[in-house]
């Protein structure tokens, strides 16, 4: 079992959303998905864990180590909406790792304080097994991912 993920740019934030099982199967994907953030975004990343059903000790690890490539490229990462079971990151030696209850708590912690800027333009890539929430996806030049 693997993940499907979507990764979306808005108002200077990154939205990595995750979805399926993050177990070992799937933690180079996992590794993937956040280098693709690395290299299309400058401010946080918020892993959206809405999606997700659940995760392994080796998938927390992932998160970890997201959390430590991102700082090393002056970046925070956060979390949103943790799986049910309420297992956190293990804390270690990394970077400190806020979680938010969910996506609009964690938006929301990013919007105040700062106003929207008129005219933004939102990116967004997802994996192909990301469910569809409009018309359909265009080709993004690279396997298995979608540029909306």
């Amino acid at each position: 079992m693997t993940i499907d993920w979507r990764y979306t740019v808005h108002d200077g934030l990154g939205v990595l959303s995750v979805a399926g099982h993050l177990g070992p199967e799937a933690v180079r994907r996992f590794g993937g998905a956040v280098g693709w953030a690395l290299t299309r975004g400058t401010g946080p990343v918020v892993v959206d864990l809405t999606e997700l059903r659940g995760w392994s000790a080796e998938g927390q690890l992932a998160i970890a180590d997201a959390a430590r490539r991102l700082a090393e490229a002056g970046r925070a990462l956060e979390l949103a909406a943790i799986p049910a079971d309420g297992s956190l990151v293990p804390a270690g030696d990394g970077p400190p790792v806020p979680v938010h209850v969910d996506r609009a708590a964690a938006l929301a912690a990013h919007r105040s304080g700062r106003r929207a800027e008129r005219g933004e333009e939102r990116q967004e890539w997802r994996t192909t097994g990301w469910p569809a929430d409009g018309p359909a996806p265009r080709a993004a030049g690279q396997a298995g991912l979608s540029n909306c």
